[in-house]
């Protein structure tokens, strides 16, 4: 008998979508489903499914966090779609942060490009793992867990991530809490903050409730 893990991966090569074609350029016309997006037509496949240029221009750091990503995601760069990857471009100005935040369906690395960027993740057991990288520092960051990078020095920094998804997903600790309409006393309950910080920070992040 298989072992069950050997099982699994065996499985997961026979329904992925890339495994009964050489590629499977995704087809942004139609409406995703649990595995992604649906192949297009090999007749309207073009070089430019596999080519993204987004990654070479800084992103738009003049917000509230001082800071910018920009997904080469499959909504992006169709080419990805099925291969099991994804990329992203972190720009950070003076003082820029990437709040605590998840990826539900993808692990991270990142590699420092500019400047000096102070990044880590909490485990699920609360154990806190950070560190200053520098120009050329990789780190990586474990599917699921909370995890942040900060600007750091006196120089902007820019950062490349990768992702073992097409498709990593997203979810942005204090935006959840205080950019949605969970009602404030719910809010003040699960995080023991007091009514007048919630509702301060609602009306930072835009939350109603």
């Amino acid at each position: 008998m298989l072992p069950i893990p050997f099982l699994v991966l065996l499985l997961s090569s026979i329904l992925s979508p890339s495994s009964a074609a050489d590629f499977c350029a995704a087809d942004l016309s139609l409406p995703t489903n649990p595995a992604g997006f649906s192949c297009k037509k090999t007749s309207t496949v073009s070089i430019s499914d596999f080519v993204f240029s987004g990654l070479g221009a800084p992103g738009n750091t003049n917000n509230i966090v001082k800071a910018a990503v920009t997904p080469a995601f499959t909504s992006q760069f169709p080419g990805l779609n099925g291969l099991g990857l994804s990329l992203a471009r972190l720009d950070l100005d003076i003082g820029g942060v990437i709040p605590l935040h998840t990826h539900p369906a993808a692990s991270e690395v990142l590699l420092v490009i500019q400047g000096s960027i102070e990044a880590g993740f909490i485990s699920s057991s609360s154990s806190v793992y950070y560190k200053t990288l520098n120009k050329g520092d990789t780190m990586v960051f474990p599917q699921g867990l909370l995890h942040f990078q900060v600007q750091s020095g006196s120089t902007p920094a820019v950062a490349f991530a990768t992702f073992n998804s097409p498709d990593p997903g997203l979810q942005i600790t204090s935006l959840s809490l205080f950019g949605s309409s969970l009602p404030s006393q719910l809010v003040e309950k699960v995080t023991f903050l007091d009514d007048a910080q919630v509702k301060k920070l609602k009306k930072v992040l835009g939350g109603s409730g």
